[in-house]
């Protein structure tokens, strides 16, 4: 499974998207997304053990 970080114009992580729809999403809703890369398989099994990232994201 493959998980996504977003970050903003000062490069701090906004959001964490399972999809890259989750991302498309997130733009739609404004939030200012400058960059995504996909997260290291170390760092997306820390979001597939702890719960959905989309937790993460507070406008969901």
């Amino acid at each position: 499974m493959t998980f996504y970080s977003c970050f903003d114009l000062q490069g701090k992580v906004i959001a964490r998207c399972q999809t890259v729809q989750d991302i498309e999403v997130l733009k739609r809703m404004g939030r200012p997304i400058a960059e995504v890369r996909e997260m290291r398989n170390e760092e997306a099994v820390v979001c597939s053990l702890t719960s959905s990232p989309s937790d993460f994201n507070m406008d969901y």
